[in-house]
């Protein structure tokens, strides 16, 4: 199987990245809705900013996808009129390394659920690095940082890795994924 990105992957990557663009400015209103409830319960929703690299990651099946993919979520979400501004950016290109240092970690040969979950935490991971360079977590009491913390981390699980699992799943299921992913080595082998 070859492991370099095609157009043709590039292309797809891109395309999913653009529809969680679109879902990541929508996304946006939901999180501020319930921002006034308190309790980090904004944390909750976080997750589902890192999903795009994990959803492309688990179709494609190829290094560089999620790096790909989030850096391309963002600068849609960005060109959308992201509230966050450039910062958007920055958060996309740290959210996709760190999910693709876990791919890296298991070779790229994994494609299971811990997998999706560890690549999502790791982007929850990235997500705090940025907030806290960004000044947003210095000064919660460690009771509220705790919560923070706790909030981001359950919501990145369930949104970029549990969510994100079973829609690639799905997608599987449907077929979707044969007309980007060859089934056998020998179909590997014809693309060459």
């Amino acid at each position: 199987m070859k492991k370099e990105l095609k157009l043709t992957d590039i292309l797809v990557t891109i395309v999913i990245a653009i529809a969680f663009g679109i879902v990541y400015i929508l996304w946006g209103t939901v999180y501020y809705a319930v921002q006034p409830l308190g309790l980090h319960l904004d944390q909750l929703l976080y997750g589902m900013w890192f999903i795009a690299g994990t959803v492309a990651y688990f179709i494609i099946r190829k290094p560089g996808v999620a790096l790909l993919a989030e850096i391309a979520a963002a600068s849609g979400e960005f060109l959308l009129g992201s509230p966050w501004g450039l910062t958007v950016l920055l958060s996309g290109v740290v959210q996709g390394l760190f999910a693709e240092l876990v791919f890296m970690a298991f070779r790229y040969k994994r494609f299971d659920l811990k997998v999706a979950a560890l690549a999502a935490s790791a982007s929850c991971v990235g997500s705090l690095l940025v907030d806290a360079l960004n000044g947003q977590i210095a000064e919660l009491a460690p009771w509220n940082l705790a919560l923070y913390l706790l909030a981001r981390f359950a919501g990145s699980i369930f949104f970029a890795g549990v969510l994100a699992y079973y829609l690639a799943e799905v997608l599987e299921d449907t077929g979707v994924t044969n007309l980007v992913r060859p089934l056998t080595s020998e179909d590997f082998s014809d693309m060459d």
